[in-house]
């Protein structure tokens, strides 16, 4: 018998969702001639995942934007460089090519001790995710609102959102993902500019429209993993399943 490998990658993959998620739904790698698979019941129109009308930049190039970036806002930002209570900045990682960007709303206690993006429990939630989406943390880019971590763990406040928040428009702008993930309600209210709570805003599609260049980048609104480690019932996790698939099918498309 020829075992096919993609075959054999989503029988695993669905293996591992079955146990993380406790969902009765889980992607497959084929659907009916014709048919397209069901991921997501809200009505709405989805918008389509967009590339530059320009060339763009190649990884390099991409890279030592990020960095020079990175540097500039270590150096200027007028939130990270006058507040005193985290140890360092946490910039943001990944694939600079990635199609898939994740954003949280700050980093935390682990995160400030390391200087990377969503290691601590709720980072083991997220890689899991990711893992059932059959990729990887390298393939994808992860990062927060607040490029450091407010005092107590506490939620950002708007004027420190409005100082630090222009540099994730800039990582934005030059990694271009088809689509953008936003985890809890800090990080979708900046990206939608909404006071609507994360509960009436998941798993619907939204619209980033880049203020400087007018790109527009699908954003699907989900819970926070830490909100999942939280509330880990059966319901959030299948909720926020429908969103992952939701998102795999939109880049695959």
């Amino acid at each position: 018998m020829t075992h096919n490998p993609q075959l054999l990658r989503a029988a695993r993959q669905n293996l591992a969702t079955d146990r993380m998620f406790g969902v009765d739904f889980v992607p497959r790698c084929a659907t009916a001639a014709g048919q397209a698979p069901t991921v997501n019941s809200n009505p709405v129109i989805e918008p389509k995942p967009q590339r530059s009308e320009t060339p763009g930049r190649n990884t390099d190039q991409k890279q030592a934007a990020l960095r020079e970036l990175h540097q500039r806002h270590n150096a200027q930002c007028p939130h990270c460089t006058t507040v005193t209570t985290h140890t360092q900045t946490v910039f943001g990682e990944g694939n600079p090519d990635a199609q898939l960007m994740f954003i949280g709303e700050a980093p935390g206690a682990e995160e400030d001790r390391t200087g990377r993006p969503f290691v601590g429990r709720a980072g083991q939630k997220l890689d899991e995710i990711i893992g059932a989406m059959g990729l990887q943390r390298s393939d994808v880019f992860i990062a927060n609102v607040l490029k450091s971590r407010p005092p107590d763990n506490r939620t950002p406040l708007q004027g420190e959102v409005d100082a630090c928040s222009p540099y994730l428009v800039e990582q934005i702008r030059i990694i271009e993902p088809a689509v953008i993930v936003t985890l809890g309600g800090p990080a979708t209210k900046l990206m939608l500019q909404t006071a609507v709570g994360i509960t009436k805003l998941r798993g619907i599609w939204a619209v980033f429209t880049d203020p400087n260049t007018g790109r527009k980048t699908p954003i699907m609104p989900t819970f926070h993993p830490a909100y999942l480690l939280r509330a880990y019932t059966p319901d959030n996790r299948r909720k926020v399943w429908s969103d992952m698939q939701a998102v795999m099918q939109k880049i695959q498309s």
